[in-house]
Formats: structure tokens, sequence, C-alpha cells
């Protein structure tokens, strides 16, 4: 568990040194405007993506009356993680998935799909839960908005400097931002590496809360069993591609859409095998 917060703050200093060198590239000016712009931005998104959120998807509250399961793991996870019980919510797909949101842990909400539901065991939906209400505690929807305002200012003065490239209005300063490699470099690798490290952060929040679950529940077998599931179930029931789905993509437990190779670099979660494998071989 460790090692993973330790992954997170490093990744996160590495997109914040990402950052000042950018800045030093191209000045304060620029910097403060894409600063202000991305925190206005992003603490919108802190403060009110929950609501957004289970808006795209449909969700709506889990009664007590109509899935009393659900409460009932809810409540004694909530009670076992030292935290309020958060909001429950259903939506209604036959895709398996389930996801938490919400600023804080008093303003949390945990939302399950009819699909998953259907598809896993009593145990296995325990161990599902305890990682959602394991992403609660560890206040996972700060850090991902920390790393997301860090990467949007990276990218908002990046875009600054290619439209100086293209007009030559940065050629004069000292030359620092002309020529080819300078904007190859400053306006289009450095906004990919800020993506790539941004997700980084967002795989390793994914096994931080893998193992705070599995801590949870005493093993890691029964989410390593309900991982295994929910990859096979994307194949039957995807998730239409939209808007909505690809920016919300990190939030679920398990990544709707199939990654392999140098594409799993742009994944929000881990190679599944990887993740069963650490949970399987969990020892409390």
């Amino acid at each position: 568990m460790f090692n993973n917060q330790l992954k997170t703050v490093v990744l996160l200093g590495a997109l914040s040194g990402l950052l000042i060198w950018i800045s030093s590239l191209f000045g304060s000016n620029g910097l403060f405007i894409g600063l202000i712009f991305a925190i206005v931005m992003n603490v919108g998104s802190y403060f009110f993506s929950d609501k957004l959120v289970l808006m795209m998807y449909g969700a709506k509250p889990a009664t007590e009356s109509e899935y009393p399961e659900f409460h009932k793991i809810v409540r004694e996870l909530s009670r076992k993680a030292n935290i309020p019980m958060p909001k429950m919510y259903i939506v209604n797909t036959p895709h398996a998935n389930a996801f938490a949101t919400g600023r804080n842990p008093k303003h949390a909400s945990v939302a399950v799909t009819a699909g998953i539901l259907n598809l896993l065991t009593k145990e296995e939906l325990r161990g599902v839960l305890s990682h959602e209400i394991s992403h609660v505690k560890n206040r996972d929807i700060l850090v991902a908005t920390v790393a997301a305002t860090i990467a949007s200012v990276i990218s908002y003065v990046a875009m600054m400097a290619r439209f100086a490239a293209m007009f030559g209005g940065g050629r004069d300063r000292d030359n620092k931002m002309g020529g080819l490699a300078e904007l190859v470099v400053l306006g289009i690798l450095t906004p990919l590496i800020a993506t790539l490290i941004q997700l980084a952060i967002s795989r390793s929040r994914e096994y931080l809360a893998d193992e705070s679950g599995a801590k949870l529940i005493g093993t890691g077998k029964p989410l390593a069993a309900a991982l295994q599931k929910l990859h096979t179930d994307v194949k039957h029931h995807p998730l239409a591609p939209s808007a909505a789905t690809e920016t919300t993509a990190h939030m679920m437990i398990s990544s709707p859409f199939n990654a392999k190779g140098l594409v799993s670099l742009f994944s929000t979660h881990p190679d599944y095998n990887k993740r069963c494998e650490r949970l399987n071989n969990m020892k409390f």
C-alpha cells in the first residue's frame, strides 16, 4: 500500500516538475492565465462532477427495500472503513460495472449497474464494493482532480506555445521557443507526457483501492474473481462509446474498453491479470 502511495507522490511531483519547466520556457503570464482557467474548470468538476456523472448514466437512488443486500454490504463496509455511509445508486444497464464519486467521504456516492448485481456472487460483490469504499476513504477524487488540474495547465500552455510558434510570437525570446524541435517538444511531446503521467496516477490509485479494499475484508480473492468476470462481460455487454463513457471510464472498477500493448499506456486501469495476481497473492 505504501508503495502505491509513494508512486502517486512521485508521479504528482513529476507533473509539477513538468509544469515548472514548461512555465520557465513560456513565461509567467501565459502560465497564470492557464492556471486560473484550469483551476476554475477542475474545481467546478470537483464539486459538481458527482451529480453530472450520475446524470450521464441515468443513475437512480437504490432504495433499501429494493436492494437490501446492496445496502447491507455498503453499511458494513462503511462502518469498517470508519466513513459515513455513501448515497447509493443503480444504473439500469446489462453492462457490469461499479463506480464511486463525490468530493469527500461526507459527500460520496456509490453506484452499481444492474448487470453487476446479476453477474456476481454476494462475496464477489462485497469485494467490488470494498474497492469502491476504499476510493472514497482514500479521497481519490481529490487526487484525480489535482492531477487533472496540473495536466490541464500544461496542455493549455503547450497550446499557447504552438500558436506562438506558428505565428512567430516567441521567436525572439532568447530563441527558447524558436525552431521545429522546440515546437515538437513543447507543443506535442510535453502534453503527451503529462497525459501519460496523469493516467499512471489513475492506475496507481486503482492498485491502492484494490489493496485497501482487500485489507478491509481480509482477502483479495473475491475482488480478483469479480475482475475476471467483469473483464469477460465487457465483450458481451460493452458500453456504447460516447463522450460520457470515455471521460468517466477512469471511475469504473473495470475498464469498459479493451487495451493491449502500447495502447495500455493510455488506459486508466492496470492490466486486469496483474491486478488479479496481486489480489490472489495478498496475505493479511
